[in-house]
């Protein structure tokens, strides 16, 4: 694993990437397994866990309610106290920078009906908490923010909670599964309706746990776009039952490594055991209305998470465009795909992703930035962005804004460009990748750290 104290990554065009790699697992699905295996009763063992700033951030969360695990190697072991074996934390909850572990940890914390203080790092104090505040108010949950942001306070309150039928304006799995958990000590049916549909690790990882859930969609009758909607029932005392996973390799870790290949001359890399769910490989799909040479090998359903081994060779991209619900099913790939339109023939157009302002960083604006610097022609509107691709990116310096997906995709411009990119601020790639530049050097790639 890398070394993260570096703050300056510089990478270089060289020789084309080469090899296969089995990725750590899934960062979406860690931050659930981890709290759910803590709520529920008895041992759970969930194995490829991966280890990084945002996961660490769940597990110091869990060892200060109460909750006995050990990591050994990649397999995480956790003793499951249930939501009423939970202790009162003693000092607040520090989430770091991550807003998934903020939003899970509020809905159970207010399932459990326990007094905490939930905060983070500057930047995810910057990031809007009023589509759970909202929500959760109208459920009787106790809990206020600072301007609609964290921290949040949350305070004991009467179980059980309120059940809602609600719709939220934006799709959102943090949101979504914030909302599911609190939802497990309502008073009868909860009903959450969305405009897309948003990543399912929750649903899934719930269900087979013994939560009564389900989903569908519901077509307008006027023609307008479709409704997304979950039900799921409460716990009513029942107990949530023990995990025994195994976490598919994190595609969108595996999005820089594919687009690499593609844009690199003579590329061809195998990914080995790359999550498949379909809410979360719009990235895919993207990149084949592309031209791109992508081909799913050995594909397999296990406990509910599709998977598969991903083939990549260099492909010659054109532009396309992208709205709607494929949106959603690739909020956290914009970045890396902003590269392979970079390198593509023509235009490609991204609109109704107005989400992407409200993550690290202003994504749109800051990814627009940094692209222009680097000598593409790129263009941002309120809700998406444009890319000209067709010309060789030249080199520079570029700053990562403390985004951790930003400063991949930029270093990723410097390994198919004419000149070497240096990315400042690099060392946030830990934050959610530490085996970032290793994986990358183990294909071929020409990457360097510097203090």
């Amino acid at each position: 694993m890398t070394d993260c104290s570096f703050s300056r990554l510089i990478v270089s065009p060289g020789k084309p990437l080469r090899g296969e790699y089995r990725l750590p697992g899934d960062k979406s699905l860690s931050h659930r397994v981890a709290l759910f295996a803590a709520l529920a009763e008895g041992q759970s063992r969930i194995s490829n866990f991966p280890l990084s700033g945002v996961s660490k951030a769940m597990l110091r969360a869990l060892t200060d309610l109460g909750v006995e695990w050990e990591l050994k190697g990649d397999e995480l072991v956790v003793l499951g106290k249930g939501f009423s074996g939970l202790k009162p934390p003693q000092h607040l909850l520090d989430c770091g920078n991550s807003a998934t572990t903020l939003r899970l940890l509020a809905g159970a914390l207010s399932a459990a009906n326990l007094p905490a203080v939930l905060d983070g790092s500057e930047g995810l104090r910057r990031r809007p908490m009023d589509r759970i505040l909202t929500p959760l108010q109208q459920m009787g949950v106790a809990i206020t923010g600072t301007e609609n942001c964290a921290p949040l306070q949350i305070s004991t309150a009467l179980l059980p909670l309120k059940a809602l039928d609600y719709k939220l304006p934006v799709a959102s799995a943090q949101v979504k599964s914030c909302l599911i958990l609190a939802g497990l000590s309502a008073d009868g049916v909860m009903v959450l309706r969305e405009p897309g549909p948003s990543r399912d690790h929750t649903e899934r990882l719930l269900q087979a746990m013994g939560v009564q859930i389900q989903s569908w969609v519901e077509q307008s009758e006027s023609g307008g776009a479709a409704q997304y909607n979950t039900q799921w029932m409460p716990l009513n005392g029942r107990p949530l039952l023990p995990l025994i996973f195994s976490i598919p390799g994190d595609i969108s870790s595996a999005a820089f490594l594919v687009v690499a290949a593609l844009v690199v001359p003579g590329s061809e890399i195998t990914l080995r055991n790359i999550g498949l769910n379909p809410t979360r490989t719009g990235l895919l799909d993207a990149l084949w209305a592309m031209g791109a040479d992508i081909q799913v090998l050995n594909f397999s359903t296990e406990p509910g998470e599709p998977r598969g081994d991903l083939l990549v060779r260099s492909s010659q991209l054109h532009g396309t465009q992208v709205s709607g619900p494929l949106v959603v099913r690739m909020i956290d790939e914009f970045p890396a795909f902003a590269v392979a339109a970079a390198f593509a023939q023509g235009e490609t157009s991204v609109s109704q992703a107005e989400e992407l302002r409200f993550k690290e960083s202003d994504r749109i604006s800051a990814l627009c930035e940094e692209l222009n610097r680097l000598g593409i022609q790129s263009r941002e509107a309120p809700d998406g962005f444009t890319v000209k691709g067709g010309n060789l990116p030249r080199g520079g310096e570029v700053d990562s804004h403390g985004d951790h997906r930003l400063a991949m995709a930029l270093g990723l411009v410097g390994l198919a460009g004419s000149h070497p990119v240096t990315v400042l601020g690099a060392q946030v790639i830990g934050e959610s990748f530490p085996e970032f530049v290793d994986i990358f050097q183990s294909f071929g790639a020409d990457l360097t750290l510097e203090p």
